[in-house]
């Protein structure tokens, strides 16, 4: 990304995280199901997803066409996009490490899982990159951002917001949880997911 490669980035985000989608039910189809690996592709997940906001953050600093205070708070906005996205995968890891929507049912929670961001993402870096990140559109005197910036910025803020909004979704079932527990009641059982987000 910091070398401007928007749409490669965005297709390839994309299809590696296609083959996200389907390693889980491989794993199962083939009797290879393990908790090694299952941890390692909750690592890995987030390596790859780090990666990606890291390259937009870097070729949003060290783009050359101007615009800096913007594509600054693009940056800041990355930022926050991979704040938030490690949290929604934290709220599910720490919940069912304490013993909370046991199996893979916190994965089922909010409207904004690792699915919905890769989708989003991708979209995001593939229009922004064809239509350009950065680059200035000249009206007259002024320079405005191009139109690619704006989706870029769009993609990502619609990821933070949504992304905040599943992390709190989250929250709350594990509170509703932590209630039931403490009154002696039964727990709902967690619904079945098929992938982990």
């Amino acid at each position: 990304l910091a070398a401007g490669l928007w749409p490669a980035v965005g297709f390839v985000a994309f299809a590696g995280g296609a083959f996200y989608l389907f390693d889980g039910t491989l794993a199962r189809a083939t009797g290879r199901v393990s908790k090694l690996g299952a941890f390692m592709d909750s690592v890995f997940d987030r390596w790859g997803e780090a990666i990606v906001y890291l390259g937009i953050i870097a070729g949003l600093i060290g783009n050359p066409y101007g615009h800096t205070q913007l594509l600054s708070a693009m940056a800041v906005l990355a930022a926050a996009v991979m704040s938030a996205a490690f949290m929604v995968s934290y709220t599910r890891a720490k919940s069912e490490g304490l013993g909370f929507s046991a199996g893979t049912g916190m994965a089922e929670v909010g409207v904004m899982p690792r699915e919905a961001r890769l989708v989003v993402l991708s979209v995001g870096l593939v229009l922004g990159g064809i239509l350009g990140v950065g680059y200035p559109i000249q009206y007259g005197g002024d320079a405005a951002p191009h139109p690619g910036t704006v989706v870029l910025a769009l993609a990502l803020g619609v990821i933070a917001i949504l992304a905040t909004v599943t992390v709190i979704q989250r929250i709350v079932v594990v509170r509703r949880q932590a209630a039931i527990q403490s009154s002696g009641a039964p727990a709902a059982a967690a619904s079945p997911s098929k992938e982990s987000r």
